[in-house]
């Protein structure tokens, strides 16, 4: 991946973020939870 690349794709991601937080859609308490659900996971089978 190059430099460019990473920082549109960081840039996207900020801006997803934002988004859903002003318009309050809750997106990204879901997917909070559905990490720490995969940091479980993942440390289950370590």
């Amino acid at each position: 991946m190059t430099n460019r690349i990473a920082l549109w794709l960081a840039a996207v991601i900020t801006a997803a973020i934002c988004l859903d937080l002003a318009l309050d859609l809750g997106g990204v308490p879901f997917l909070m939870r559905r990490f720490v659900k995969l940091i479980d996971w993942l440390q289950f089978w370590r």
